[in-house]
C-alpha cells in the first residue's frame, strides 16, 4: 500500500503530537502513583528521592513510546483527508499548543533547578531527566488551572483548505 508524502507527513506530525501527549500524561500520573506504591509497600524507609526521580522520567519514556505507537497505529492507516484535518486541527488548537508550552517551560525549569536543589540526594541523571518530567507536570497543571481560572486560550478558526 503507497502511501503519498503528504500522509506520511501529516502523520509523522500527528505522531510526534501523540508521544508528547503521552509524555506529559504519564510524568503527570508518575509521580504521585509511585509515592502511594513506594508508602504502601515499604513504607518512608522505602521512599528515595532518586528512585522518585528515576519513576518519573521512566514513566514519560513509557509515555513517549506508547503515545507514539497509539499515533502511529490511529493515522498511519486512516484516510489521507482524515488525517489532514486532524493536522489541521492540531496546528490551529490553541489549547494543545499552550499546554505544551507552559509543559517545556516546567521541564526546562525544573531540568535546572532540581540538580542545584538536591544535588546530594540523587544521581545527575535521575535528578535532570525526573526534573524535567516533574517540570512538565507542574507546567500542564499550571495551564489547567489557569483554564479553571477564567483564562482560557483565544479561539482560533482553522482555515478551510481547498484542494485544486
Amino acid at each position: 500500500m503507497a502511501v503519498s508524502a503528504a500522509h506520511a507527513a501529516d502523520t509523522e506530525y500527528l505522531v510526534r503530537k501523540s508521544m508528547t501527549t503521552g509524555y506529559q500524561i504519564l510524568s503527570l500520573i508518575t509521580p504521585p502513583a509511585y509515592i502511594i506504591f513506594s508508602m504502601s509497600r515499604y513504607g518512608w524507609r522505602g521512599f528515595s528521592v532518586n528512585r522518585l526521580l528515576r519513576a518519573t522520567w521512566l514513566g514519560g519514556v513509557g509515555g513517549t513510546m506508547v503515545g507514539g505507537g497509539l499515533g502511529y497505529a490511529r493515522y498511519r492507516f486512516s484516510n489521507e483527508e482524515i488525517a489532514r484535518k486532524h493536522r489541521l486541527e492540531s496546528t490551529y488548537d490553541t489549547n494543545r499548543i499552550r499546554a505544551e508550552d507552559h509543559s517545556v517551560i516546567g521541564s526546562i525549569l525544573l531540568a535546572v533547578l532540581t540538580p542545584a536543589i538536591l544535588w546530594r540526594r540523587a544521581n545527575i541523571v535521575n535528578l535532570v531527566l525526573g526534573g524535567a518530567g516533574i517540570g512538565s507536570s507542574i507546567g500542564l497543571i499550571t495551564h489547567y488551572a489557569r483554564s479553571l481560572a477564567g483564562d482560557p486560550p483565544p479561539k482560533v478558526i482553522v482555515p478551510v483548505i481547498i484542494n485544486t
